[in-house]
């Protein structure tokens, strides 16, 4: 039996999640899935310059995982361009952190969405997220176990 796999630091989230052949229509069209993490590995390492410790790093998995994941995405990318599939970016393991600012005294902090946090500096429980790529932008109301 495999262990589980490890939850992938995502930080980019795409506005557009699906492309296609512009003269194929959407019934008649093979779709290869790429996962959110896939197009991160891709993104650090071609777009960012990163080497491929670095991405490993950025995205906590180790280097062997960080090759398999971007060698998994080139190829599913390939196989769509050259044989006209479409692109549908979505789901996979991963977590996302965010840029989180507190709307009673301002102090901006990044932690883990999926972990209950307050701000650090004035514990109040009212905070948002900004991430600058604007995919998150929520309201964190967190309540206190003492209420």
């Amino acid at each position: 039996m495999s262990r589980p796999k490890k939850c992938r630091r995502v930080d980019f989230f795409p506005k557009y999640t699906y492309f296609k052949p512009i003269d194929r229509s959407v019934e008649d069209i093979e779709e290869v899935v790429l996962n959110i993490e896939e197009l991160e590995a891709m993104r650090l390492k071609d777009i960012e310059g990163f080497n491929q410790e670095q991405c490993a790093k950025r995205m906590h998995i180790s280097r062997q995982t960080f090759q398999n994941i971007i060698e998994s995405a080139r190829k599913k990318v390939t196989k769509a361009l050259t044989k006209g599939m479409a692109i549908n970016i979505t789901g996979g393991i991963y977590s996302k952190e965010c840029e989180v600012k507190c709307t009673k005294c301002q102090h901006e902090y990044r932690f883990e969405f999926s972990k209950i946090s307050e701000c650090p500096k004035c514990k109040s429980a009212t905070i948002y997220c900004q991430k600058k790529e604007r995919i998150c932008n929520r309201k964190i109301n967190i309540r206190k176990n003492n209420d």
